[in-house]
């Protein structure tokens, strides 16, 4: 189960990587509009990112508090974060 646990922090670093790409872009695009709903969006990403990286401190600081249980809801959790925060990089750089 371990391994379940390094999958989670694994995947958690790529949507840290995808949220800040998601940053960059943001930024580009509040640079050129000065469009106040593009500073949420910067808010949003950046509190997600702050949350990935919690938890990936977490898996390695407190793994062995962890129930080998709740692993697979853990890893659950952050690959539907990726393919929604994927999605949302997807529409925002090339929209429909």
């Amino acid at each position: 189960m371990a391994m379940l646990m390094d999958v989670s922090a694994i995947v958690s670093l790529i949507n840290i990587g995808v949220l800040a790409v998601l940053l960059a872009v943001y930024g580009r695009i509040y640079k050129n509009t000065r469009a106040s709903f593009t500073l949420g969006l910067m808010f949003f990403a950046a509190m997600l990112g702050l949350h990935n990286a919690i938890a990936v401190y977490a898996y390695f600081a407190m793994a062995p508090l962890y129930a080998d249980a709740l692993l697979p809801y853990f890893l659950g959790v952050h690959v539907a974060e990726l393919a929604g925060i994927s999605a949302l990089l997807k529409v925002t750089v090339r929209p429909f």
